[in-house]
């Protein structure tokens, strides 16, 4: 996982999920692409608590975030040649804490497969 620098300033540095620039855990507040602020939280692995992954939320107060938005979030906080994923969890996993979030994971143990080209 990388953060654009424009990040930064976007960091939330006082309240519940204050950071400090270069902390690879926070929330932010992003102008989006389609006029709304979008609301970020960025986890960091725990492999010792057994968290083997990159994890960002992205919020809106109105709506869901649209493909577009999710997007712009995907190339603030990650490479643009790794790959990473929206998961829909079986129902019995499925957890939904607010409404109009959604999320992006990454796994660093394992290679996320892709379909072949011609098949999309």
């Amino acid at each position: 996982m990388k953060l654009h620098p424009d990040v930064e300033r976007w960091r939330w540095r006082t309240g519940n999920y204050a950071s400090s620039t270069g902390d690879d855990f926070g929330a932010f507040r992003i102008p989006g692409p389609c006029g709304l602020d979008l609301n970020v939280l960025l986890g960091p692995p725990d492999p010792e608590a057994g968290i083997d992954w990159e994890h960002v939320s992205v919020s809106t107060l109105k709506r869901c975030p649209n493909w577009q938005e999710m997007c712009f979030i995907k190339d603030l906080f990650f490479d643009p040649e790794e790959t990473v994923m929206q998961l829909h969890p079986p129902k019995s996993r499925y957890v939904n804490i607010h409404p109009n979030c959604l999320h992006l994971w990454r796994p660093l143990k394992a290679e996320i497969p892709l379909p072949p080209l011609d098949a999309v």
